[in-house]
C-alpha cells in the first residue's frame, strides 16, 4: 500500500515538514516581527524613534499582518496558497535588512507593513498547511509541535539582540545581522514546505461552525490579539522604564521566549485533559495576573514573571485557538484561520498605537496594562459562552 502511494506528500517525513514550518515562524515572526521588540529601546536612543511612532510602525505591522489574513480568507486556490507562503520565506528576509538600510521613516513602515504580510504567510497559510498535511497524513491535527517556531523566534530574537549588543554594534547593524542569521532558518524552511494540498472533495469536507460559536471564538480571539501585541511590543521598554531596571529588557524578552518554546506541549496536555476552551480560559486568567504584576508589585522579579507568563500563555492562546478552529474547519483549515484571525489582527492594530499615546500622556505603562486586563477579562466572558454552545 505504501509504494503505491508514492506522492511527493509520502517522500516527506512528519519530522521534516514540522521542522520546515518551525523555522518558516522563526524566519516570518521571530525575525520579521519580533526582532522588532528587542530593537525598540535602540531604535529610541540611536535612530531618534519616538513612543509614539514606535507603537505606529507595530500597527503597521499588523496592518500589514490583517491584509495577509484577509488575502489568505479570500484564496481558495491550493496552489497559490502554498505559491504565497513560499513566497513570504525570502521576502522576510529582505525586509528585515530593510529596517537597516535607512532612518526614514516611510522606509520602515514599507518594511513593517510587508513583514506583516511574511507573517500572515507563515502564521496562517503556513499552519494551514502543515495542520491539512497531518490530518491526510493520518496524524494527530495539533498544532502545538509547529508553534514552538514562535518560542524559538523569541528566543532566536532575544539571543540575537544581547550578542550583537555585547559587540557593540548599532541598531542597523543589528538588522542587517538578524537577516543574515535569517540565512539558516531559510534553507529547511524551503526545502521542507509543506507540498500542495490535492482538491477537497465538497461533499466530504464536513461541516462548518455554527455562526454564534464562531461568533464568541472571533470576540475571544480580539481580545487575545490585544493582550498579545501590548506585550510583544512594550515588553522589553515596560521593563527598561521602571526606576534600576535599565538594560535588563532584554533578559525580559528572553524569558519570554523560554517560557513559551516549551508551553506548547503543555497546553496541548491541559486541553485533552479540560477540553480546548477549558485550557483557554486557564491561559487568558494566567495572562491577567501576568499583565498586572508590573502594576500592583513593581521591581525586577515582578517584571520578569509577568514576562513568563506572558511567554507561557500567548503561545497556547494561539495554538489552540488556530488548532481548533482548523479541525471545525477541515474542508480549508488555513482559510478559517485567516478568517478568525481578522479579530486578532484589528486589535492588533489599534492597541500598540493606543498604547503609545496613553504611555506618553501619562509617562507610565499602568493605565494601558489595566486596560488589557480588563479587555482580557471579557475575552474569558466570550469563552465561558462558549461552553453552552454544542460541540
Amino acid at each position: 500500500m505504501l509504494a503505491a502511494q508514492a506522492t511527493p506528500e509520502s517522500r516527506l517525513q512528519a519530522w521534516q515538514v514540522l521542522l520546515g514550518g518551525i523555522c518558516a515562524l522563526v524566519l516570518t515572526i521571530g525575525l520579521a516581527r519580533f526582532a522588532y521588540t528587542p530593537l525598540l529601546p535602540r531604535m529610541h536612543a540611536q535612530a531618534g524613534l519616538g513612543v509614539a511612532d514606535g507603537g505606529l510602525l507595530a500597527a503597521i505591522n499588523y496592518a500589514g499582518y490583517m491584509s495577509g489574513a484577509l488575502l489568505a480568507a479570500w484564496i481558495e486556490s491550493p496552489v497559490w496558497r502554498q505559491r504565497l507562503y513560499s513566497w513570504g520565506l525570502p521576502l522576510a528576509l529582505v525586509i528585515t535588512a530593510l529596517m537597516g538600510w535607512s532612518t526614514s521613516f516611510g522606509v520602515w513602515a514599507v518594511s513593517r507593513y510587508v513583514g506583516g504580510l511574511c507573517g500572515a504567510a507563515g502564521m496562517l497559510l503556513g499552519s494551514g498547511l502543515v495542520q491539512g498535511w497531518l490530518m491526510r497524513s493520518g496524524r494527530r491535527p495539533e498544532l502545538g509541535l509547529y508553534f514552538i517556531g514562535l518560542g524559538l523566534g523569541i528566543v532566536v530574537s532575544a539571543l540575537g539582540a544581547m550578542g550583537m549588543t555585547r559587540l557593540a554594534l548599532g541598531w542597523a547593524a543589528q538588522w542587517q545581522g538578524f537577516a543574515l542569521l535569517g540565512l539558516a532558518f531559510l534553507v529547511p524552511a524551503w526545502a521542507w514546505r509543506p507540498p500542495v494540498p490535492p482538491p477537497v472533495v465538497k461533499s466530504s469536507a464536513g461541516a462548518a461552525p455554527n455562526r454564534r460559536w464562531m461568533a464568541l471564538m472571533v470576540a475571544a480571539y480580539f481580545c487575545a490579539g490585544w493582550g498579545f501585541v501590548i506585550n510583544a511590543t512594550f515588553t522589553v521598554a515596560i521593563v527598561e522604564k521602571q526606576p534600576l531596571l535599565a538594560g535588563q529588557g532584554p533578559w525580559a524578552w528572553l524569558l519570554v521566549g523560554l517560557a513559551a518554546t516549551p508551553a506548547v506541549f503543555v497546553w496541548d496536555r491541559i486541553a485533552r485533559r479540560t477540553g480546548d476552551v477549558g485550557a483557554l480560559l486557564v491561559a487568558f486568567g494566567l495572562q491577567i495576573v501576568g499583565v498586572l504584576l508590573p502594576v500592583l508589585v513593581g521591581g525586577l522579579a515582578a517584571a520578569l514573571t509577568g514576562a513568563l507568563l506572558y511567554g507561557a500563555t500567548f503561545i497556547g492562546i494561539v495554538s489552540l485557538t488556530l488548532a481548533l478552529v482548523g479541525r471545525r474547519s477541515p474542508a480549508n483549515p488555513g482559510k478559517a484561520m485567516a478568517r478568525l484571525t481578522l479579530s486578532y489582527r484589528i486589535a492588533q492594530v489599534s492597541a500598540p498605537a493606543l498604547t503609545g499615546r496613553m504611555v506618553e500622556a501619562s509617562g507610565s505603562f499602568d493605565a494601558a496594562l489595566w486596560l488589557t486586563a480588563a479587555v482580557l477579562a471579557v475575552g474569558m466572558l466570550a469563552l465561558a459562552g462558549l461552553l453552552r454552545e454544542p460541540r
